[in-house]
């Protein structure tokens, strides 16, 4: 077995069955499988799952049901797997033609890969620009620290993720980040495997992407402690944590908030921060 897709998902019913779907039509000359990870979902998801079976004869279903996150899921993905490489991606996402065979290809050079994501198909021009992700993105290399690759379209050797030892489940959030810095650390770099494509769902409710905002914020606390001791630079201050709703009063008492999106943005930034802030004290980090 060359590679194995690992999919986790968790209550994706709505969305579970267009990437299979796309699953089901990758073409590659060499043997791969595909392993949903199931975190425990409630509503029909497994039920969709299994209608694919036939269709997908590699297809596997894991019960990851006993400890809640996405790091379990991809880690009991993962220790099922009998490929030599472990290409990660979303429930509610959807692969692009092709992106087994890119992500197969790609493995078979390298170590540690990133694909490429697109925003076009499922969301809307308004939301597309609000996360300014109009040419998609991929690895991001211009991050202080190292450069971060996202779970939703990953490819890594099995032994490279055995070796580090898979992704760390204290994290409900950015686990990706810390996963992907922890095998830098150990000497290993990320290549771009730009033909590897996925269509990615961008969070539309508001009320999800400030969650999601202040749930980033909340696990930094954790990921900068963890790497604060391998070079990493200060990238939270307990002085941002002051700034930050300071500023936002002083813009609307300036009327600079102007609009609804300038609004929201800035109530996002706020959630985030919170999380940060909530971050240092549930993990016991001191951000000076």
């Amino acid at each position: 077995m060359k590679i194995s897709v690992i999919i986790p998902c968790y209550n994706a019913a709505n969305t579970i069955g267009f990437q299979l779907e796309a699953i089901a039509s990758q073409e590659w000359s060499e043997p791969w499988e595909v392993i949903v990870a199931d975190n425990g979902s409630s509503d029909n998801t497994v039920a969709i799952v299994k209608t694919f079976q036939e269709r997908i004869p590699s297809l596997i279903i894991v019960d990851a049901s006993a400890k809640p996150g996405p790091s379990f899921a991809r880690n009991c993905g993962a220790s099922v797997a009998k490929g030599e490489g472990l290409a990660f991606c979303d429930a509610d996402d959807e692969v692009a033609p092709g992106w087994v065979a890119a992500m197969g290809e790609a493995l078979a050079k390298y170590d540690y890969v990133g694909g490429y994501n697109l925003h076009n198909k499922f969301n809307e021009p308004w939301l597309v620009k609000r996360y300014g992700s109009e040419k998609g993105n991929g690895v991001i290399y211009d991050h202080p620290y190292l450069p971060i690759v996202a779970s939703c379209n990953m490819g890594v050797k099995r032994a490279i993720h055995e070796k580090v030892g898979g992704f760390d489940e204290n994290f409900m959030m950015i686990e990706d980040i810390d996963y992907g810095w922890r095998i830098q650390e150990m000497g290993i770099k990320v290549h771009d495997a730009n033909d590897a494509i996925v269509q990615y769902r961008l969070r539309k409710e508001f009320k999800v992407a400030c969650h999601r905002a202040w749930a980033i914020g909340l696990h930094e606390a954790l990921l900068y402690k963890k790497h604060k001791g391998c070079g990493m630079p200060k990238l939270m201050s307990w002085k941002s944590f002051v700034k930050a709703p300071i500023k936002f009063v002083l813009e609307l008492a300036l009327f600079k908030v102007r609009d609804q999106n300038t609004m929201l943005e800035n109530i996002r930034t706020l959630a985030w921060r919170v999380g940060q802030f909530q971050g240092c004290f549930k993990f016991k980090y001191l951000p000076i």
